[in-house]
């Protein structure tokens, strides 16, 4: 069980914090700054393109796969957004040095038969090392598809992207001090744990090419007014904030000791739970299920009568429960986006209570704001069987800046669940 006292113990959590996951958090708005200028100093902002591609395929691993789904959110039916996950791993070769070699650099990728002159591909990378993704830049161009490459400066993706004239983007790592480096061996050298702010290096040049080419119809201003917001929810989530007054240590003390089933209401909101998914795997070590409304509410209508269900009955009621460690219930998080809720405005949620601080809040049970049939049916199912059903919901107008809002508070929480269970 979860002491939620160690969350307000900031010298604790900085202790357990050996990556420095939440230094990289709070700097994530910085990073949205830096890649918009560096991808208009590589010529992004003079790029003329001559009309719309017919298919944008976004390829690399990790938060560059998570990218092109959020690309796929914002823009609808605007255009086809294919994301090109590995399809093969080989054994990678170790480097001169003798040093482990990633197990990314053995995966393989592979371009769909269709692709060709008239599709774009973007190939995202952190590491840039990753031969597979050269050799995918290679096919690509061997088919005449116009190619846009993010990766690190002078690593060998950033210089195949020269070779197969590309547009290269220059990744943007996280800029900590020397001091602040993550200390301590990994548990698995060949699978290192992903940068948790890295989703917005790869996402904040995606979306400005995206907005360049007329798949998104973003106001010119939207992608700078996101770093602001990344700035405001690190201040909000701030370490040294006490957990009634951090959203995320909150959201985290509710998630703890729990199996998370993570519903979503609308596109913006489903790709703001898949995200949270594998951040509470990536962070937390814990196992989540996401999905949207209103199909999820059969794919997980056989967990609230099963054994996690908060009603289920014991085997036998009268053994003794001294030595047993708390059971697991099930915890419902509802993620919605509603900006066309009547009467809303910018900050304010459904119910008409503001969002705290111009950021997403729970809201409240009793809250009378307008629902779908799915949401009030996911709440009658929640309460039938005595499981908890915590909803978070935002009404800002622009999709980029609700999804901006949930992803940042969702991503602190996921690191600080990890934190206080690993001090626990």
């Amino acid at each position: 069980m979860l002491d939620d006292t160690l969350l307000d113990d900031p010298a604790a959590l900085q202790r357990a914090d050996r990556d420095r996951a939440l230094l990289a958090l709070a700097g994530a708005g910085a990073r949205v700054r830096t890649a918009l200028r560096l991808a208009d100093a590589a010529g992004l902002d003079r790029l003329r393109p001559d009309g719309r591609p017919r298919a944008v395929l976004v390829a690399g691993h990790g938060s560059a796969l998570t990218a092109g789904e959020i690309l796929t959110a914002l823009a609808g039916h605007a255009g086809l957004i294919t994301t090109l996950p590995p399809t093969e791993a080989a054994a990678p070769r170790a480097d001169r040095a003798g040093a482990p070699p990633a197990f990314t650099a053995g995966l393989g990728w592979q371009l769909p038969g269709w692709a060709g002159p008239l599709d774009l591909l973007v190939v995202s990378s952190a590491d840039g090392g990753e031969p597979g993704l050269v050799g995918l830049a290679e096919q690509a161009y061997a088919r005449g598809c116009a190619i846009v490459v993010t990766a690190p400066a002078g690593s060998p993706l950033a210089e195949a992207a020269l070779q197969v004239r590309a547009l290269p983007l220059p990744y943007v790592a996280s800029a900590l001090p020397e001091d602040e480096a993550p200390a301590g061996p990994a548990a698995e050298p060949d699978l290192p744990a992903e940068d948790p702010a890295a989703l917005w290096s790869h996402l904040a040049p995606l979306l400005a090419l995206a907005q360049k080419i007329g798949i998104t119809q973003l106001p010119y201003d939207a992608l700078p007014a996101v770093a602001d917001l990344l700035d405001a929810t690190a201040v909000r989530c701030r370490p040294d904030a006490a957990a009634y007054t951090n959203p995320a240590k909150g959201l985290a003390a509710r998630l703890a000791g729990t199996v998370p089933l993570l519903w979503a209401e609308g596109p913006i909101a489903g790709a703001v739970a898949t995200r949270f998914a594998a951040q509470l795997a990536e962070r937390a070590g814990r196992p989540a299920l996401a999905g949207p409304l209103p199909q999820v509410l059969t794919a997980h209508r056989g967990m609230f009568t099963g054994q996690l269900g908060a009603g289920a009955d014991p085997d036998d009621f009268f053994r003794d429960r001294v030595d047993e460690p708390d059971p697991l219930h099930l915890q419902v998080l509802l993620l919605r986006h509603v900006p066309g809720a009547p009467g809303a405005q910018p900050g304010v949620r459904p119910g008409g209570a503001p969002e705290e601080q111009g950021g997403p809040a729970e809201v409240p049970e009793d809250d009378a704001g307008p629902r779908s049939f799915g949401v009030t049916r996911a709440h009658r199912l929640a309460g039938a069987h005595d499981v908890r059903l915590t909803e978070y919901a935002t009404t800002r107008p622009d999709p980029l800046h609700a999804l901006a809002d949930l992803v940042a508070l969702t991503d602190f929480a996921a690191v600080y669940l990890g934190l206080a269970a690993a001090q626990s």
